[in-house]
């Protein structure tokens, strides 16, 4: 065990009951506590990168309670400082190490490109840092198991960036599926696509040593939609996809499961966008429009033989949602819901998937 006196020297204050217990935990006066948070109710979030995703989050820190945007970092100070001072963002950093260094950032969110998820989010853990990547945790099951046990090993949190499953809604369809409102749910059907400009272009969705392709942007929201839905793991995958330039452009699958219901998705780069889930029961259908992107407006629709009841849950940001239980848990300690395992079980079936695609014929699970 460690010194019982422990200097916070964030705050520069002396704790003299305080030491560190295993995994990083400290302990305070007998408390279990996360070193850092003694003196704030927020977590310090640190940004890696300056990706354009970032325009997209930036807005909702206004709306998050236990979350404050503390720093972000680049490997150009002058990009990172930009950013900084476009978001209001307190701290730049011109390196991805420095912040990770500071003992003024408690977690750090990864929007990197998928090929550089596990390797920064592993850095952070190893600097004590809880991370929230940004999905997929990795392109590969493998890699994204290797993840969470390093981080596991290490005493962080880590949680993947699916936004959908922390807006209101996704809770109100669980209930209506538990409670068999549309009686016995027998299939479902996934879909997430938009029309990419050029696929000739350097975008990084195109390059597949880059975790590239429209599987993992976003094919992994309708399958994870639909494991979500079923609560459970499918049996057998079947793909087709339109390869371009070493990616899948476009796919279509189906997944079986072990008691006989299937469910169906596609997506891609090349056509409108289409983002919506619907589920098939015994005596009805709910539809769910921009499942997994919601409008402002967020809706669901349950078609039955009677007509058509149309229901609304406005006002809810998903991404403030997701970053707050986050925080949250990592306040409370607490394990995050969904946790990382959700991401891993994921990626085994786009894996699958995408070995279907390649070799043209059905893959089962444990063959994947």
């Amino acid at each position: 065990m460690a010194s019982r006196h422990m200097w916070n020297f964030s705050q520069g204050s002396f704790y003299p009951d305080c030491y560190k217990g295993e995994c990083g935990i400290f302990c305070f006066q007998g408390k279990r506590i996360i070193w850092g948070m003694l003196m704030t109710k927020k977590v310090r979030l640190g940004i890696l990168g300056v990706a354009k995703i970032n325009q997209r989050v930036f807005p909702s820190f206004s709306n998050m309670k236990h979350t404050v945007l503390a720093g972000i970092a680049s490997r150009s100070l002058h990009r990172a400082k930009a950013a900084a001072k476009e978001a209001g963002i307190p701290s730049a950093y011109g390196s991805y190490e420095e912040m990770l260094k500071d003992p003024a950032i408690d977690a750090i969110y990864n929007p990197l490109p998928n090929h550089l998820h596990a390797e920064w989010t592993m850095k952070a853990a190893d600097h004590g840092k809880h991370v929230l990547c940004e999905k997929p945790l990795a392109p590969t099951a493998k890699q994204a198991s290797e993840i969470v046990r390093h981080c596991l090993l290490r005493g962080v949190k880590l949680m993947d960036g699916f936004m959908w499953p922390h807006h209101p809604r996704s809770a109100r369809v669980k209930t209506l599926l538990k409670t068999a409102q549309i009686g016995e749910l027998l299939r479902a059907q996934g879909s997430f696509t938009f029309h990419m400009d050029n696929l000739e272009s350097s975008n990084i969705r195109l390059d597949p040593e880059k975790g590239g392709g429209s599987l993992l942007d976003v094919g992994c929201y309708p399958v994870y939609g639909i494991r979500w839905a079923f609560e459970q793991e499918p049996v057998k995958v079947l793909a087709m996809a339109r390869f371009h330039r070493g990616v899948d452009v476009e796919m279509n699958g189906t997944l079986w499961f072990a008691d006989g219901r299937m469910a169906s998705f596609d997506c891609g780069f090349t056509m409108p966008v289409r983002m919506g889930l619907q589920l098939t029961g015994s005596q009805g259908v709910l539809e769910i429009p921009r499942m997994w992107l919601p409008e402002p407006n967020a809706s669901y629709q349950i078609h039955r033989e009677g007509g058509t009841e149309i229901h609304f849950l406005p006002g809810h940001d998903q991404i403030a949602l997701m970053h707050d239980h986050f925080s949250q848990c990592i306040l409370e300690d607490k394990f995050p819901e969904p946790g990382p395992m959700e991401g891993v079980k994921t990626l085994r079936v786009l894996d699958a998937l995408l070995q279907s695609a390649r070799e043209g014929k059905e893959i089962r699970l444990s063959q994947a």
